[in-house]
């Protein structure tokens, strides 16, 4: 719930973000040069516009010339005009001349018109993608540069994968808006003024009728918009999946992954009706506008005609030009609005990177202000200081904290995670100014010192050392600029770090990885406690130095920490007892204040909160001494785990980017869409009709201007209606074909997606839960996985055949045309089809923007950009963000000069695309000429095979680039089948494995270890050896982080141990089939998670193997003492409880939750802190329920509230991942261990 309320949140500050920036302010980082360049691009691109409706003029006179000749002809062979032989031999021979003469002229014209097109394609683009690249550099120097001066708590609130995908995605997008597509647009625009204009001036009344025409044709191309619709069908799919992967440890141990399947199967049904609506619209509307563009055609030869013929107003040549004019403005519009969406992209975009670099930083490290002391003693001290994160601003971390650190005195600060004790580190080093109170260094404010002076006094070493992509050398070098090779000896020595380096093979050069990953811990916190050493610093600070550490090398840090500890002021921040009895004072923290502080023994006498730290890890101690190494307890929940989980986070995004899959086979794609191949040859067939429609179309436009030239009146009436007819009747077919072209693919590609969905999401809810884990599959990723890979995959099949179909009977109808009409004219012009192709593809590329080819050459910059977000905090405690913003300016120059490359090769492809049309025209034109005067070719020939060639040949290049992204589909296809055939670890769906008929529930852990996939590091369980007879209860207690809800999961088997076994009556668990080994375990946990559904449904959950009867829900209900709550409800069991179980209070959803577990009848209950987070009076109520719960079932319960286990069986205290002693409560507190010392201090376990 709560992730969708931030959704909508951020969404809306989007859409609130996105137009605060008018288009000029995009291009306010200019200089004059870049204005002037603009400029230049601007006006190449205005002439360049205006190149096609010139065409159009010499267009006209070449058709007025052909038609006059052709007239001439005719009179020759009218028998009446012999007599008066010598005019006409004379008229005839005077126009013999004029005709090739003017041929000759008007292909000159072509060519003059098409060099000046190319020249002026290759300025307006190249100008303006060269100040486009100059002026993304700037932005890009300024934004990193501004990013690496924010304070610390500004990236507490942006995560560094936010950052990283604005400094490459948003930044590209400005690219986007202010590079070729500014200059195409003005192009496009331009031509559509010019042709409009064209057509008013040479024949106003035709274009007002071709005006009055063209809105219907609008309204198609608003419609065809509607496709929203189909994404928000689907959302109630994509919510129960969004639900359902939440909670997937809820479905997989009640058993409901098939009804789960089911439901999210229903849900899907409404998303497929609305895709082959959209399907059916998307095709009618298509056809409708193919239908009227040829009613107009009718129209306006109809209308054109009489005006030619009849009034005679018209020259034939100014018909077609007006004719043209208007449809080639109408077009050129059309073509033009997807540049505003770039523009509108862009201003989006610009807004929060220029706020970011107009945002002043509340802590500035670059900035020269502030004081230097000459001379430091290093005494710290907290007045009053209360802070909270900006990012956590309820949440109060210091609350009034007062305390001294006293120069040249070891200082330690416990306390339990959470307590605040970083978090006053991080204040010393002025990563954050307190909200009250300051602190002072030798009496003055740190406020007023000068941060990268106050920061080069200190050294920090912190629990996971971040080290550089780099060699040790250099990592140990960021500690002090100009460091010597004796300084860096001298100090790794200190650090016991030399002999280990020495052993290296490259010694200092030794590569250490990314984020240190070829070193081991201990080596690591070396590298890092010398990289501190070496700025020979006066104030160090150790954040739980040596935690990581297992105890070989922690004594050997350690030892290295003591030796250099003398004379400095040192802050230790530690849990291990061993590294604290030696500091001189230790400070014990709680609830963000310093309640306690003397020396180790002082402390141990206050029975505070160092006494009860104390104990329970001498007991660990105890045992740990009886163990061989040992990983410490992790510290759990505080802001470093969130800090640990953050800095993972952002390093697999990038991973994950690099994750490549091969393309799926089409064959593969088809085999799952075999059972709609009715659909598909349907579909086919309309596609090859379709193809067809483009060469008939030159057909009828020649036969037009054949008719011109007939000199009987009567004939030429009769053949202009029959050919205006005609072209009602290809708008007829058209959409017909259309319509049946898209309704039969969206059919086919919807069901493909429905099926793909449905198998995909039951192939994710198969995984074992341990896959969930990887944030790669975060429930979020599977959701967007399914709502967008599986419905991309229809771009492979359906519409894909149709696209190809369509091409290659476009193709293959114009090139049979032209051949039977003139081979001769077809063979020249068919050179040129090639390049015609090349051309469409490249105009429709164009479409899009070439800005996104930059991507690669960014990478280097990008991975520098990441390793300095992902670890600012240390980048800030050694004061080196100047270093990696020059390191960064360096980067940016490879990608800066690619793409004036780029600028010049995209403006020559531009041009040269643009112009072929004319060179094919004029070499097409001036051949067609010569055949008509030797040859006696008719001239309406002509213009058929040229027209039916050049149309082919850009719509053939067109399609090629339109297909629904081919290759995208294949990966897509491909991502989905790797999910679909992957094999997971725990097998839900398969019958295999043991089942017995007499499922007592004897359970044992043997020597139980693990750690969790995800977090490989950190073992959880360490050797745990616990067994339970069936009905007894057995309770865990013990610090969190200790392995107990753990061990549950291993007996759900939501994960297997990596060593020992689970044995459960007799059979080792990895043996036991899943389901009914869950079916034989309910559990209730924590925080219950419920389903968006009625209380009855929530509760029938419980048992998903039969249908749950009334009776049963309500006596379950009774048990749980749940029944009379639900009786008071107006809706009684149907009431919806609603998202996450958001409309009941916590003691409610607890006891539907037990509910849900008793329905099961359970051999085994698990209660995992069942009653923790209620009030005292639910807990009452729910203590009660589950009491009556456990009465004949082996249980075992996980609290932490003593009262809750007194009455267990066994009391089994954990620490660390084993059992450090049990039995039942008499006998542990007679042992007066750890659990005795718990009860009686009354010290929350956790």
């Amino acid at each position: 719930m709560g992730n969708t309320k931030q959704d909508t949140k951020s969404s809306n500050k989007k859409k609130e973000a996105a137009i605060r920036i008018g288009f000029f302010q995009l291009f306010r980082f200019a200089t004059c040069r870049e204005t002037l360049m603009m400029v230049g691009g601007s006006v190449c691109a205005f002439l360049h516009g205006s190149a096609q409706p010139l065409m159009l003029l010499v267009f006209g006179m070449l058709t007025d010339t052909f038609i006059e000749y052709d007239i001439e002809l005719q009179e020759l062979l009218d028998p009446r005009k012999e007599c008066i032989n010598n005019t006409i031999q004379w008229k005839n021979q005077s126009d013999y001349f004029p005709a090739g003469y003017e041929m000759t002229n008007f292909a000159y014209y072509y060519v003059a018109i098409g060099c000046a097109v190319f020249l002026l394609g290759y300025l307006q683009i190249s100008l303006w993608v060269t100040s486009a690249a100059r002026q993304i550099q700037i932005i890009r120097k300024m934004y990193f540069r501004k990013v690496m001066r924010m304070e610390i708590g500004w990236f507490d609130c942006n995560s560094t994968g936010e950052l990283n995908t604005r400094m490459s995605d948003d930044i590209n997008k400005i690219n986007d808006a202010i590079a070729d597509q500014v200059s195409i647009f003005i192009q496009r625009f331009t031509t559509f003024v010019c042709g409009f204009a064209m057509g008013f001036v040479k024949g106003w009344k035709l274009t007002l009728v071709i005006i009055a025409a063209s809105p219907l044709i609008g309204v198609g191309a608003f419609v065809a918009k509607l496709t929203g619709q189909e994404l928000q069908a689907y959302a109630k799919a994509g919510a129960v999946a969004d639900e359902v992967l939440t909670s997937i440890r809820t479905v997989a141990a009640f058993g409901g992954e098939l009804k789960e399947v089911e439901r999210y199967d229903k849900n899907l049904i409404s998303a497929q009706r609305w895709g082959i609506r959209k399907g059916l619209i998307m095709g009618f509307f298509t056809g409708y506008m193919w239908f009227i563009i040829f009613l107009c055609y009718a129209l306006a030869f109809w209308y054109g005609s009489s005006l030619v013929v009849d009034t005679q107003e018209y020259s034939p040549g100014t018909l077609l030009q007006v004719f043209f004019g208007v449809l080639i403005a109408a077009l050129n519009l059309g073509q033009a609005s997807p540049c505003l969406e770039a523009f509108a992209a862009g201003r989006g975009a610009a807004t929060i990177i220029f706020e970011t670099i107009d945002r002043e930083p509340d802590i500035d490290c670059l900035s020269e202000a502030g004081y230097k002391l000459d001379k430091v003693k290093g005494d710290i001290e907290f007045h009053n200081v209360t802070f909270h994160y900006p990012s956590r601003p309820e949440v109060v971390i210091l609350d009034k904290l007062s305390v001294a650190v006293n120069s040249g005195e070891t200082t330690a600060f416990v306390g339990p995670s959470g307590a605040g004790k970083s978090t006053a580190v991080q204040l010393i080093q002025r990563f954050y100014d307190p909200k009250e109170g300051m602190v002072t260094l030798d009496g003055h404010d740190i406020r007023g010192l000068n941060i990268q002076w106050l920061r080069s006094l200190m050294g920090i070493v912190e629990q996971e050392p971040v080290l550089f992509a780099t060699t040790i050398a250099e990592n140990i070098r960021y500690g002090r600029p100009g460091v010597t090779l004796d300084d860096i000896i001298h100090a790794t020595k200190e650090a016991n770090a030399y002999n280990f380096i020495m052993d290296l093979p490259q010694k200092f050069d030794t590569l250490v990885g990314e984020g240190g990953g070829q070193m081991s811990g201990g080596q690591k916190q070396r590298i890092a406690i010398a990289r501190a050493l070496v700025r020979n610093p006066r104030i160090l600070l150790l954040d739980m130095a040596t935690s990581a550490l297992d105890n070989e090398s922690e004594a050997v840090v350690q030892e290295a920490l003591d030796k250099v500890r003398n004379g400095r002021t040192t802050i230790s921040i530690a849990h291990r007892l061993s590294t604290i009895k030696n500091a001189d004072v230790i400070v014990g923290y709680e609830h963000g204040r310093a309640v306690e502080r003397g020396k180790h023994d002082e402390l141990l006498e206050r029975k505070g909160v160092y006494f009860t730290l104390v104990t329970l890890q001498s007991q660990g101690d105890k045992a740990l001494n009886q163990k061989p190494e040992q990983k410490s307890l992790s510290r759990a929940g505080s802001y470093r785990a969130s800090l640990r989980y953050c800095r993972t986070t952002a390093f697999v995004e990038e991973e994950e980017v690099e994750e490549q899959v091969e393309p799926a086979p089409v064959t593969r794609i088809l085999k799952y869409n075999a059972p709609e191949w009715p659909y598909m040859l349907f579909g086919t067939i309309g596609a090859a009709v379709n193809g067809g429609v483009n060469p008939v179309y030159s057909l009828l436009f020649s036969q037009i201007l054949a008719t011109f030239s007939i000199p009987d009146p009567e004939a030429q009436r009769r053949e202009i209606n029959g050919i205006c007819m005609f072209f009602v009747l290809v708008g007829v077919t058209s959409f017909i074909t259309q319509m049946l072209q898209g309704y039969a693919f969206s059919k086919s590609g919807e069901l493909l997606t429905r099926r793909l969905r449905r198998m995909g999401f039951h192939a994710m809810l198969g995984q074992e839960v341990g896959w969930f884990d990887d944030h790669r599959n975060s429930p979020g990723a599977l959701t967007t996985r399914l709502a967008t890979d599986a419905s991309q995959v229809q771009g492979a099949t359906g519409s894909q055949i149709g696209m190809i179909v369509n091409s290659l009977t476009n193709i293959g109808v114009a090139v049979i045309i032209s051949f039977y009409f003139s081979w001769k004219l077809s063979l020249v012009i068919l050179c040129f089809l090639p390049f015609l192709a090349l051309s469409g593809g490249f105009q429709a590329k164009m479409l899009t923007g070439f800005a996104k080819q930059d991507k690669q050459a960014m990478e280097d910059a990008g991975r520098i950009s990441g390793e300095a977000l992902n670890n600012i905090r240390t980048i800030a405690g050694l004061g080196k963000e100047q270093r990696f913003v020059e390191m960064y300016e360096a980067h940016l120059e490879a990608p800066y000069q690619a793409a004036k490359q780029k600028a010049n090769v995209y403006g020559a492809c531009y041009g040269f695309a643009q112009c072929v049309v004319f060179m094919a025209n004029s070499a097409s034109y001036r051949f067609g000429g010569y055949l008509v005067r030797q040859e006696g070719l008719h001239f309406s020939l002509v213009f058929r095979v040229i027209s039916a060639i050049v149309t082919s040949g850009t719509a053939l290049g067109r399609a090629s680039s339109y297909t629904p992204d081919y290759a995208k589909a294949k990966i897509s296809a491909a991502r989905f089948f790797q999910l679909l055939d992957r094999v997971p670890k725990i097998r839900v769906y398969s019958n295999e494995g043991d089942k017995w008929p007499d499922f007592r529930g004897n359970l044992e852990f043997i020597d139980c270890k693990f750690t969790y996939p995800t977090r490989p590091d950190i073992q959880v369980l360490n050797g745990l050896n616990v067994s339970v007879k069936p009905g007894q209860t057995l309770a865990f207690v013990g610090s969190s982080g200790c392995g107990k809800s753990t061990s549950v999961q291993l007996l759900e088997r939501f994960y297997d141990p990596d060593q020992g076994k689970v044995i459960i009556d007799g059979h080792d668990s990895t043996q036991v089939n899943v389901s009914y080994l869950r079916s034989k375990i309910g559990i209730v946990s924590q925080e219950p998670i419920l389903f968006d559904c009625s209380i009855g449904d929530n509760i029938k959950y419980g048992d998903n193997l039969r249908e749950v009867s009334m009776n049963d829900i309500i006596s379950a209900s009774k048990k749980a003492q749940l029944h009379d709550f639900v009786m008071t409800l107006p809706e009684k069991y149907d009431t919806n409880v609603g998202s996450q179980g958001s409309q009941l209070s916590r003691g409610q959803k607890q006891r539907i939750a037990i509910a849900r577990a008793i329905i099961r009848d359970p051999k085994i209950l698990l209660l995992d802190e069942a009653t923790s987070a209620l009030d005292t009076e639910s807990e009452k109520t729910v203590q009660e329920a589950l009491d009556k719960a456990r009465e004949g079932r082996t249980c075992i319960v996980i609290a932490h509230r003593l009262s809750t286990i007194q009455n267990s069986d066994i009391i089994a205290v954990m620490s660390r991942g084993f059992v450090i002693e049990q039995g039942p409560h008499d006998q542990l507190m007679a042992l007066k261990g750890a659990y005795y010392k718990l009860v009686t201090t009354g010290a929350p376990i956790s």
